[in-house]
Formats: C-alpha cells, sequence, structure tokens
C-alpha cells in the first residue's frame, strides 16, 4: 500500500463509485487547497539557517561561529527533506538532530528551533499517519527532547529544567492537536465524499428503474391485452386476429427502440454528446396511438400555450403520462380516458382521468409511487387516487422556470 493511502484514499481527481450494470460511475472531488507537503519540508529546513542567524546576530549562541558547528547543524536538518516521501524516516532523523546537537551546547534560537521543527514533523504525522504512528511519534518526541535537555542544562539549573520539560510538553501537545485536527476534516471530507458516491449510486439506480418500468409497462401491457384479443379470435375473426398480431410487432419495436436508446444513454459517457433524441411531450401522439390499439381512447386536451419544455421537465411529463395510460388499460377497465395538459407559469400541469371503476392508490405495484417520485425530483407534487366523481385521476405538477 501506498504510505499515503491512509489519508488520501484515491490518488486522483475522482472518487470511484461502485458499478450499475457493468458500468463504473465517478464522482469529481472539489479542488484539493491542502498546503503542499513538499513546501512544508523546505519551510521546516529554512528554519535552521534562520535560527542561526539570529543566534550569531544577537549573541546566544557563543559556539555557533565556527564550520564545525553551523555544518553539523544543517546535515542535522536534511531528513526534513524526507517527510513527504518517507515520513516516519524524515521523523526519526531529525529525533537523532535534537539529541545529537545537545552535546554541542548550541545555546537559544538553535535549540529552539530544534524542537519546533520536531513540533512540526509530529503535526504532519498526526496529521497523515495512522492513529498507533502518532502516539509513537509523540512518546519518542517527548523522550528525545527531555533528553536533549538533559543533556544541555547543568545539574544547579532543575527549575529551568522543569520550565523547559513544561514548554516541551506543551509544544508537543499543541502539534499532536493540531494534526489531529487536520486529519479528522480530511476524514470526515471522504466521508462526506463516500456518502455522496453512494446516493449518486442510489439516485442512478432509481432512474433507470424508473425508465425501465415505464418503457416497458405501457408496451407490455398493450401487448399482452392484443394477445388475449388474437387468441379469442383467431378462429373465427382471423383479420382481427392479423391486426392484433400487428399491433403487438409494433408495441414490441417501439419497446426494443426504447430499449436501445436507454442502453446508448447509459453507456454515453459524459464528455460525449448525445446523439440521441430525448423522450417528451413529441411523442405523445405515438403513445395515444398505442394505447388506443389496446383499446382504450384517449382525448388529448392541450390549455395554454405550449412552448419547448426543459428535457428533464419534458421527459417526466411524458413518462407520468404513459405510466397513467398504462395503468387505465389495466385496471380502469373503460375504453375512454381523458389527458389534460396546461402549459401554464410558474408550473406545467397534468392530468390523465378516467371513467371507469377506478384503481386503488396503493399497492404493491411500482407505477403510481415512480410517477411520485419523478414530481418530486423535480420539485412538484403529483396526487392519484378516484376521482370525486367516479373514475380515477392522476394529477401532477412540476414547476418550469420562466423564459
Amino acid at each position: 500500500m501506498h504510505p499515503r493511502a491512509y489519508v488520501r484514499g484515491p490518488t486522483r481527481s475522482e472518487l470511484r463509485i461502485p458499478s450499475i450494470g457493468g458500468m463504473e460511475a465517478t464522482l469529481t472531488r472539489p479542488a484539493d487547497h491542502r498546503f503542499p507537503s513538499a513546501v512544508m519540508s523546505w519551510v521546516v529546513l529554512a528554519a535552521y539557517p534562520l535560527a542561526i542567524s539570529l543566534a550569531v546576530a544577537f549573541g546566544t549562541g557563543p559556539n555557533i561561529t565556527g564550520p564545525a558547528t553551523v555544518l553539523p547543524v544543517l546535515v542535522l536538518a536534511l531528513p526534513a527533506l524526507l517527510l513527504p516521501r518517507w515520513p516516519l524516516v524524515g521523523f526519526a532523523g531529525l529525533l537523532l538532530g535534537v539529541v545529537g546537537l545537545a552535546p554541542l551546547n548550541i545555546t537559544g534560537v538553535v535549540g529552539f528551533a530544534q524542537a519546533v521543527v520536531l513540533d512540526v514533523a509530529v503535526a504532519y504525522i498526526a496529521a497523515t499517519r495512522s492513529r498507533l504512528a502518532t502516539a509513537g511519534a509523540v512518546v519518542s518526541t517527548l523522550v528525545a527532547e527531555a533528553a536533549a535537555a538533559t543533556l544541555y542544562l547543568n545539574a544547579d539549573q532543575s527549575s529551568s529544567y522543569v520550565n523547559v520539560l513544561i514548554a516541551l510538553l506543551l509544544g508537543v501537545v499543541v502539534a499532536w492537536l493540531a494534526g489531529t485536527a487536520v486529519r479528522q476534516r480530511r476524514d470526515y471530507r471522504t466521508a462526506l465524499l463516500t456518502q455522496a458516491a453512494a446516493e449518486a449510486v442510489t439516485h442512478e439506480r432509481l432512474r433507470i428503474a424508473r425508465d425501465l418500468h415505464d418503457q416497458v409497462a405501457h408496451s407490455m401491457g398493450v401487448i399482452a391485452i392484443q394477445a388475449g384479443v388474437g387468441r379469442r379470435v383467431i378462429d373465427t375473426q382471423p383479420e382481427e386476429a392479423r391486426r392484433a398480431l400487428d399491433r403487438i410487432e409494433t408495441a414490441s419495436r417501439e419497446t426494443l427502440a426504447g430499449l436501445r436508446r436507454t442502453l446508448v444513454a447509459l453507456r454515453r459517457s459524459d464528455s460525449e454528446p448525445a446523439t440521441t433524441a430525448t423522450t417528451g411531450l413529441a411523442e405523445l401522439d405515438q403513445l395515444v396511438a398505442t394505447t388506443e390499439a389496446a383499446g382504450v381512447r384517449a382525448q388529448v386536451r392541450i390549455e395554454g400555450e405550449p412552448r419547448v419544455l426543459p428535457p428533464d421537465i419534458d421527459l417526466a411529463a411524458y413518462r407520468i403520462i404513459q405510466e397513467a395510460l398504462t395503468n387505465v388499460v389495466r385496471h380502469a377497465n373503460t375504453e375512454n380516458c381523458t389527458i389534460i395538459i396546461e402549459y401554464g407559469l410558474p408550473a406545467l400541469t397534468i392530468e390523465v382521468i378516467d371513467a371507469g371503476r377506478g384503481g386503488v392508490d396503493s399497492g404493491t405495484g411500482y407505477g403510481i409511487p415512480g410517477m411520485k417520485e419523478r414530481a418530486t425530483l423535480l420539485g412538484g407534487e403529483l396526487t392519484a387516487g378516484p376521482a370525486p366523481e367516479g373514475g380515477f385521476r392522476v394529477h401532477a405538477t412540476l414547476p418550469v422556470e420562466p423564459a
């Protein structure tokens, strides 16, 4: 496993989500504004020469004027460069640096910079490594800094020794808390991405299920009715049986064409332009003809000025009418129904009314729940139930933004 896999997860800008029907979907990550780890290591490294310069300027380090002291300081600072790629190795090198510089009796700012740099490394490990690695880094840092303080301070400086230990402890604790906060924020962000991916999969599955149900259910209802008609009249009215077979063939071809369009749309990537027409109210006449072939004559009434609708509204309106007509054919036991489409603002209103026996407004089927889902997802609403004057009524309102 890559050493950064614990925190970063997928290293690309897209998060893979489970496949749907053999296809793999992706969820694009938002832009990552984290502070680059390589820049951080250079900042850490720059603290050493800066500390040396300050110590020389203010005279806080009497033994740092010669190369014999400056070079070891710079060499022991090099492990900071390993933090981005090998954090634990770089951290171990910095630990050795803290302990190794103590016998050189380098005082003041340089010693302080050593502790600060090690604390920064602790924060980096807490933000990018596991909790076990973080605990090891915190404990080893406390031990190393305490050892360095013991080597540096004299026995008669007991009060200063306690104060130094307290300061070192506070520095490590602050670094650990800061790194842990960064890691928790990153874990929370990853959890949100994972949750969004799972929700995207669920929504896509529901959308596919609704489309397949609406396409297949209507045509299969027509086919079932025409097959029954053909079987009953095949001996006495062969011409009528032949017409029933023709209607079955037409409905089957339309269903296959619709399924083919759906599969093409599912296989097409987001970057490819759409090559197939979107289903909508423009195909309403064909839907009415298919319904009439099943034995139900649908009268269409248009109110308001027809206009071009957004694709999602257009598709939802068509599918709702299609499913409502399917229910009429299957359950209403009537030969007539009325479709009312009102182009209003700020909503498109759809009504499908029949004068049959009426159906129940609930059950184990997916037709009415699917229609309600379509309307709700677009910010609209749908009601379906027995009409006061008899029969069954489906009423949907789909919001349409004014042009």
